[in-house]
């Protein structure tokens, strides 16, 4: 019991504090054991199949992403974890594919847009949440487009500030930008932008 207790030991100390009942069982331990760990522990069941250390604050976008492994971080909250936005942002947005029954993250007050299949994985990447945490967002590119893309319910100092920050940063991809406001309809509009930032 005590080589499994050292092997979840270590999975949590790798998960920063949280434990996956889908990855204890991938590595061939039983739901018992990891019923008597979680006791042994006193760890605290934050979401299904999710538990977390005494010591770890709760992680609300790692836990989110975790219980709804369809969503994208976008718009604003994709704008946070690139650091292309001042503060944090007062709701939390999502993407997910267009027929994906969301009214469950609607209830917990998240923005949740609808996108085409076809379009739904242009620009995924991967961001670190202030608590370590790797999660699914937009990558800058695609959450610049779609913030022109929704401008009559986005903010203009929001975008103005995104999209200053964005091109004097050293991380930026014109390319992709333009790439993607061609698959998104909204090359003209961007282009514009881009030329007066340059």
């Amino acid at each position: 019991m005590s080589n499994r207790f050292d092997l979840l030991d270590d999975m949590v100390k790798q998960g920063n504090g949280y434990l996956r009942t889908a990855d204890v069982v991938a590595r061939g331990i039983s739901k018992p054991t990891l019923a008597e760990y979680v006791l042994a522990r006193n760890m605290d069941r934050v979401a299904h199949g999710i538990y977390c250390s005494e010591e770890v604050w709760p992680d609300d976008l790692f836990l989110l992403s975790s219980a709804n492994t369809r969503i994208i971080f976008s718009h604003e909250t994709a704008l946070y974890l690139h650091g292309l936005m001042e503060r944090e942002p007062s709701t939390i947005c999502v993407s997910v594919k267009a027929g994906y029954n969301a009214s469950h993250l609607r209830q917990k007050n998240i923005r949740v847009f609808q996108v085409k299949s076809d379009i739904y994985s242009l620009g995924i990447a991967h961001a670190q949440t202030m608590w370590g945490h790797s999660v699914p967002v937009y990558d800058k590119e695609r959450t610049i487009c779609d913030l022109l893309l929704y401008k009559q319910s986005t903010d203009i100092q929001l975008f103005q500030y995104a999209m200053k920050e964005y091109m004097s940063g050293g991380e930026k991809n014109l390319n992709h930008l333009m790439l993607y406001a061609e698959k998104l309809h909204i090359a003209d509009k961007m282009r514009m932008y881009t030329e007066i930032m340059l």
